[in-house]
């Protein structure tokens, strides 16, 4: 981690872009990163596990990459589903800035980055993938997950990425107990003491 505070609206340091070349949706990708935003030099263990892991986001509507960084989970919904909407939420204004300059220089007219308020409040989500950031505390973590996840599209599905030694278990039970009925917890896969998670909404 390069800062301790990639979760604050403005970090500390100077915002000094960087050039990063990483592998997304099976080729090679010319980006630009920079301090103080979450693993500012590539694809976190975390994020890859559950990029490797999940099946493909669906293929229209509206998808949903909670707490963006430097953009990997909603550049790759974005090139694998060009014909989706991809909303990208971050508190941190960096890296809002950085997932729309990434996915400009992919050409991604179908990703856009923001402010959480500044997604329109009806809009429902067909897929949402997280790596969310669990060292805002259990308070926060559970706040912003009952942000988003209650907005799950019937038959939409959400996937999140959680290291075991930082709760991933008691974090499916919670799930579990919270979400209303119409909603199922389930763990998927485990992968290098990760676990991913699916949390799907039933179809009306």
């Amino acid at each position: 981690m390069e800062s301790a505070h990639y979760f604050s609206a403005q970090p500390a340091g100077p915002f000094t872009r960087k050039p990063l070349t990483v592998e997304l949706a099976g080729a090679t990708r010319r980006l630009h990163t920079s301090s103080g935003i979450f693993s500012p030099d590539g694809i976190d263990k975390g994020t890859a596990i559950l990029l490797s892991e999940v099946p493909p986001p669906a293929p229209q509507g509206n998808l949903l990459d909670i707490g963006c960084g430097w953009g990997p989970i909603a550049l790759t919904m974005g090139l694998m589903a060009p014909h989706a909407r991809v909303h990208a939420v971050d508190v941190n204004e960096r890296c809002i800035t950085l997932t729309n300059e990434n996915a400009a220089l992919l050409d991604l007219g179908n990703v856009t980055a923001s402010l959480p308020d500044d997604v329109d409040p009806d809009v429902m989500f067909d897929t949402i993938w997280s790596n969310p950031p669990i060292r805002i505390g259990k308070d926060g973590l559970h706040e912003l997950l009952l942000t988003w996840l209650p907005r799950l599209a019937p038959g939409g599905n959400a996937w999140l990425v959680v290291q075991k030694n930082l709760g991933a278990d008691s974090l499916q039970r919670w799930l579990a107990d919270v979400l209303d009925g119409s909603f199922s917890v389930s763990r998927e896969s485990t992968s290098k003491s990760f676990r991913v998670l699916r949390i799907r909404k039933a179809s009306r």
